[in-house]
């Protein structure tokens, strides 16, 4: 299966924004786009102080933007090109109809539940076999949550560490407003299908422009 293999961070500096693929780190001053925000506005990512950037042409604004969505929820193109094509299909807008659909991926909600610090190890949970929708086994990160599906965990996989370590966040953080989770059981509800002003994290995606892209 193809993944990428480049530096998490690296890629956060080469978009200019956090995508939040670290987990705790990205929430921290460890974040190097914070260490140096300044300096990312001024030179283009790898090049030295004093270098700027050269203005973008609208193709290249729009790739631009549909890449920082992929890697933000660490999808390849086949997939993410058929996630646009069902959108288009649905009724509503589909930039909206797109977030919604990746925002109700399995491996999103888990991330978004705090059962897991990033979207990648959320992924890894689910790839092992930990998690259960429903009370059945599900090793799918793709599947896509109804309204009411219950995510929760096999009872040995409770005891994991990294899923303690992960719910911290949840003090910190706390759970987007669609979502209902149960520290005590270690479950999960979907409450609710998002609304796009609901996915506070998402103010400095523009998916209008991937719109635009696909429908050239």
């Amino acid at each position: 299966m193809a993944r990428y293999l480049q530096a998490k961070c690296r890629r956060c500096r080469a978009e200019n924004q956090k995508l939040f693929l670290k987990g705790e780190r990205c929430i921290t001053a460890k974040c190097p786009i914070d260490k140096n925000y300044s300096l990312l506005r001024k030179c283009a990512p790898g090049k030295s102080q004093g270098t700027r950037m050269k203005k973008m042409s609208v193709y290249g604004v729009q790739l631009k933007e549909k890449q920082k969505v992929k890697q933000m929820y660490g999808i390849l193109e086949k997939q993410f090109r058929r996630y646009f094509e069902i959108a288009n299909r649905q009724k509503g807008i589909t930039g909206e109809n797109l977030i919604k659909i990746l925002e109700t991926r399995l491996d999103n909600v888990l991330y978004r539940m705090h059962f897991a610090s990033s979207r990648a190890q959320a992924r890894q949970l689910i790839l092992h076999g930990h998690v259960e929708v429903n009370g059945r086994k599900v090793n799918i990160p793709s599947y896509n949550l109804k309204e009411g599906d219950v995510v929760s965990f096999k009872e040995k996989s409770k005891e994991l560490a990294v899923i303690g370590e992960a719910m911290k966040m949840i003090d910190t953080q706390g759970v987007m407003p669609w979502l209902d989770v149960d520290k005590g059981k270690l479950t999960g509800t979907l409450k609710q299908i998002p609304r796009r002003s609901e996915i506070v994290d998402l103010t400095d995606i523009n998916e209008q422009l991937i719109v635009e892209l696909y429908s050239k």
